[in-house]
């Protein structure tokens, strides 16, 4: 229990006395009371949407876009702290990691509470706890080896909440679990608005998982109440959304106007959207995408997405961001870095020159080659919003056209697949949430990925390479395959949990929404 009415603790955390005050929980009971009934009536919609979609409905762009009744409008200029972002770093919400992705160089740093962050009770506080050091700048970290300080000079700091999908269930309010985005926007906001304004920033972040501009209205109305109750001046928040579903980005004019006092730009989220491309369509016949790593950022319907986004945004004056390089360099292997480091420098080279204002990596030592394909491009400018890209013209056609030239699914592709899957899962039921498998670093996404294939080659009966499907035998024959390697290599790690919830999730009759639900049940 606390001493605030209504708001119960279900598992005591280190540091909670920090981050659980009473007035952050009166706070954030505040904002579960008024927008929770919005939020799960939303989540509804979504559920009776996918039913639409598996009975065959069509998704197309609104038929009264906002285009028709306000030309003109835009979003409001950008703060000068989040006016050049040419160079975006992500990582989760860990003392050392904070510290080395806003050490880096990079404009920006994404502080991650979702899809990077396995969400035990510690990791969420300890997380919290760590925003409002580094807000501050006290943030330090020890190891035997070394001692962690932050420069004089940091990346911008954004934090990304918890999609409107997820619960917290270590804080109940009134008897239910509070929703994990209200949960982690408002200790965040309570703690750390007003510091950053102070320090000549503000409170800004990034919005996962929408798949409307509804969902998007209702951030804003908790933005705006959010403001009012702690005196803030409205306007102050500045929000990214992530366009990670396919479903947004039909939306993304109207997403961009319901946050248009509060929007700050989107995000090509490629590997969520590549996920959202398999769950949204998995019941139809044909939709099949091919093995993973053949769905590249130039395969004709995410180069849809993306163009039709910088269109978006820079019609509007916002931010358009484009997506990540997970590509860990090896301090062991230089031919490996060499060829991986070409290949993001030629992701980054297409980026800037399609008009992006900026890019996301995922470790320090890309910042430098991140930053040269876009110095080279803007030179001294803070952006590009100025490249209108007229001669761009989507059709609802093209970001549903889903095949990929020369693609095809393979047994190759099947084990990659388990591998990874058991690898990222094992890595998050024992506490890890951004997990080095391959050389990459790899979050949720990637696993969303990689189960949804599976499940959806089985399902529909898809050949392999050599002519055979993948039936429930195959699939365990892979599985203790590749379990039985890393069993040996990492005898310690919970393989038993993680084969038995992607069994779970590949197996199963009806399709997961997220693993991350399944999975946040097994967490201590």
């Amino acid at each position: 229990m606390t001493d605030v009415p209504g708001v119960q603790l279900t598992q005591a955390a280190a540091n909670a006395h920090e981050v659980l005050t009473p007035e952050a929980l009166s706070f954030v009971a505040q904002l579960q009371r008024s927008f929770n009934v919005d939020r799960v009536k939303l989540l509804a919609d979504r559920a009776r949407r996918q039913e639409r979609l598996d009975a065959g409905e069509t998704p197309d762009f609104l038929p009264n876009p906002i285009e028709s009744r306000d030309p003109g409008w835009r979003v409001a200029p950008a703060p000068p702290d989040l006016d050049d972002r040419r160079v975006e770093i992500t990582g989760p919400a860990e003392p050392k990691m904070m510290i080395n992705a806003l050490n880096s160089g990079a404009s920006v740093f994404m502080c991650d509470f979702e899809d990077a962050l396995s969400p035990t009770w510690d990791n969420v506080i300890a997380g919290h706890a760590a925003v409002a050091q580094a807000v501050r700048r006290t943030l330090t970290h020890e190891t035997a080896e070394k001692a962690y300080r932050l420069n004089e000079t940091v990346a911008t700091l954004c934090i990304r909440p918890r999609g409107w999908h997820l619960d917290e269930r270590h804080v109940l309010v009134d008897g239910a679990p509070i929703s994990a985005s209200i949960f982690d926007f408002g200790i965040w906001f309570f703690h750390n608005a007003r510091e950053t304004l102070a320090r000549g920033s503000g409170p800004y972040l990034y919005l996962p998982k929408l798949e409307s501009h509804l969902e998007a209205a209702l951030w804003n109305e908790v933005f705006v109440a959010a403001q009012r109750a702690l005196d803030v001046p409205q306007g102050s928040v500045r929000a990214t959304v992530l366009i990670e579903t396919m479903l947004a980005a039909f939306e993304m004019d109207e997403i961009l106007y319901e946050l248009r006092e509060h929007a700050a730009g989107l995000n090509a989220g490629r590997w969520d959207y590549i996920f959202s491309a398999i769950k949204k369509f998995r019941a139809r016949p044909g939709m099949a995408l091919p093995d993973r790593a053949q769905v590249t950022m130039t395969v004709p319907f995410m180069r849809a997405y993306t163009e039709l986004l910088v269109q978006t945004c820079h019609r509007r004056g916002a931010h358009a961001i484009g997506g990540m390089a997970a590509f860990i360099p090896s301090r062991r292997d230089p031919e490996v870095n060499e060829r991986a480091l070409a290949a993001v420098r030629a992701d980054k080279e297409r980026e800037s020159a399609d008009g992006f204002d900026g890019t996301w990596v995922a470790h320090p030592d890309l910042v430098p080659v991140a930053r040269e394909a876009f110095d080279r491009v803007l030179g001294t400018r803070p952006h590009q919003k100025d490249r209108l890209r007229p001669e761009v013209s989507v059709t609802a056609a093209e970001l549903l056209d889903l095949r990929v030239p020369g693609g095809r699914v393979t047994e190759a592709g099947a084990r990659a697949n388990v591998s990874v899957g058991l690898a990222y899962l094992a890595s998050w039921l024992a506490g890890t949430g951004a997990a080095a498998i391959n050389n990459l670093m790899e979050d949720a996404a990637t696993a969303e990925i990689s189960r949804s294939q599976l499940w959806q080659w089985r399902t529909q009966g898809v050949p392999l390479d050599d002519g055979r499907p993948l039936t429930p035998d195959r699939y365990r024959t892979i599985r203790d395959r590749e379990l039985d390697g890393m069993r040996a290599a990492a005898p310690d790690a919970p393989w038993a949990d993680a084969a038995a919830l992607l069994d779970e999730l590949v197996l199963a009759e009806d399709f997961a929404e997220f693993l991350t639900l399944d999975a946040y049940r097994r967490l201590a």
